[in-house]
C-alpha cells in the first residue's frame, strides 16, 4: 500500500511547489544512504521520500492522487514500486470512447500518460521501456569557493546500465525484439461494442519488447546497482540556491531507455568578513577617528587575499560606503567582476594616555566654540 505523499514529506495538501521542494530537500539530505551507511530504516525512508516527491512534483500525478488516492497508481509500476517511477496504468485498464474519429487513441494516450501510464503514443514498434529517474544532491560551499569555483565530488549508489548486456537485458547484448502481439505499443485493445478496453500486453508485460533469453547478470532489467563517483564543476561566481544539471548522469533507463539527469543544488554559506549583494561584496571596516577627520589611506583585504590601499577623504562620515571597482564576485553571466564596498565604521580607542586625553579635551573645547562643526 502506498503511503500518503503529503504525510511522507510533512506538507499540507495545498502546499506550494516551493514548500514541497524545500521539504523534499531537507528529508532527502537527512536520510541519504551516504549519510546513514548500513541503516535499513533510513534507506527505506529515503525511498519513501523520493516516491512521494515523484508524485507531488508533477502536477498531473499530483492531481491524479488528489482525486483517486492510492488507486491512481494501482495495477502498474506506480509509486509503490520504490525507485521505479511511473510506468503502469493508473487504473489497471483504460476506457475510451471509440467514436471512429482520427486521433482519438492518441488523445487518450496523452491523457493517460499524464497519469503516468505510457500507452505507446509513439510510432508502432517503439519501445515503451521506462527512462531513468533524475537524481538530486545538495552541497554547501563557502563564499570563497563560490568566488574561485571548485570541483565537487559526489559519491552515490544508483542503477547503471549493465555492462554485460549493454543495458538491453538480453543474453546476447543486443536490443530485444519488438513484441509480436502488441507490436511495441505495450498495450492490447479488447473491444466491447461501443467501448474499447486497453490493457497492458500480457505477452511482454507492457514493455513493448520481449526478451527470450535474459542476461544472467541483470536478470533482464538492463540495469545493475553500482556505486558511482561524479565530479561536478561548480563555476566561479555561482549564486546561492543555484541548481546545476548534468544531462544523462542520473539513473540508467530500463532496457536501453534514456538515462535520467543529475542535479546538484548549491548553497553558499555566509562569510564572517564579507556580505554578498548579487555580484558585489560589502566589507565593514573600522577606521580611526583621526583618519576620518583628516583623511588618509587604509589597508583592506579582498576575498582573494590581496591587500589594497584605499584613500579616505577628510570628513568621511561613519556609515559611508566606499566603492572599490572590480574586487567583487565574478559575474556568472557576461563575464567581468562585481565591485567591493567598504562600509565605514569608527574605531574608538579603549585606552588613552594623559597627552591624548588632553588633546581631545582641547579639541572638544574648540568644537563647542563653533556651533554645528563636527
Amino acid at each position: 500500500m502506498n503511503k500518503n505523499p503529503y504525510e511522507v514529506l510533512g506538507v499540507a495538501r495545498d502546499a506550494s511547489d516551493t514548500d514541497i521542494k524545500k521539504a523534499y530537500h531537507k528529508l532527502v539530505m537527512k536520510y541519504h544512504p551516504d549519510k546513514n551507511p548500513g541503516d535499513k530504516g533510513a534507506e527505506e525512508k529515503f525511498k519513501e521520500v523520493n516516491n512521494a516527491f515523484d508524485i507531488l512534483k508533477d502536477p498531473q500525478k499530483r492531481a491524479a492522487y488528489d482525486r483517486f488516492g492510492d488507486a491512481a497508481f494501482a495495477g502498474g509500476n506506480g509509486a509503490s514500486a520504490g525507485a521505479g517511477g511511473f510506468g503502469g496504468n493508473p487504473f489497471g485498464g483504460g476506457f475510451h470512447f471509440d467514436m471512429g474519429g482520427a486521433g482519438m487513441d492518441d488523445i487518450l494516450r496523452q491523457a493517460m500518460r499524464g497519469f503516468g501510464f505510457d500507452m505507446g503514443d509513439g510510432p508502432r514498434g517503439a519501445s515503451v521501456a521506462r527512462s531513468g529517474r533524475d537524481l538530486l544532491d545538495e552541497v554547501q560551499i563557502s563564499l570563497r569557493d563560490a568566488y574561485f569555483g571548485k570541483t565537487h565530488t559526489v559519491k552515490f549508489s544508483t542503477n547503471v546500465a549493465c555492462d554485460k548486456c549493454n543495458g538491453y537485458g538480453t543474453a546476447d547484448g543486443k536490443p530485444a525484439l519488438v513484441c509480436p502481439r502488441c507490436n511495441g505499443r505495450g498495450t492490447v485493445a479488447a473491444r466491447q461494442g461501443f467501448f474499447a478496453v486497453e490493457m497492458p500486453c500480457p505477452e511482454c508485460n507492457g514493455l513493448g519488447h520481449k526478451i527470450d533469453k535474459k542476461c544472467t547478470k541483470c536478470g533482464g532489467d538492463g540495469t545493475v546497482n553500482k556505486q558511482r563517483t561524479l565530479d561536478v564543476k561548480i563555476p566561479a561566481g555561482i549564486m546561492d540556491g543555484a541548481r546545476l544539471r548534468l544531462a544523462g548522469q542520473g539513473e540508467a533507463g530500463q532496457n536501453g531507455a534514456p538515462a535520467g539527469d543529475f542535479y546538484l543544488d548549491v548553497r553558499v554559506m555566509p562569510d564572517d568578513k564579507f556580505t554578498r549583494d548579487g555580484d558585489d561584496l560589502i566589507q565593514r571596516v573600522e577606521v580611526p577617528f583621526t583618519t576620518l577627520a583628516l583623511g588618509g589611506d587604509i589597508d583592506v583585504e579582498t576575498i582573494d587575499d590581496k591587500k589594497l590601499s584605499v584613500s579616505i577623504s577628510s570628513g568621511t562620515q561613519v556609515g559611508a560606503k566606499l566603492r572599490v571597482r572590480g574586487h567583487g564576485m565574478p559575474r556568472a553571466r557576461g563575464g567581468g567582476m562585481g565591485d567591493m564596498y567598504i562600509d565605514v565604521a569608527i574605531r574608538i580607542p579603549t585606552k588613552l594616555n594623559d597627552k591624548q586625553k588632553k588633546a581631545l579635551s582641547e579639541f572638544a573645547g574648540i568644537k563647542n566654540d563653533k556651533k554645528g562643526w563636527f
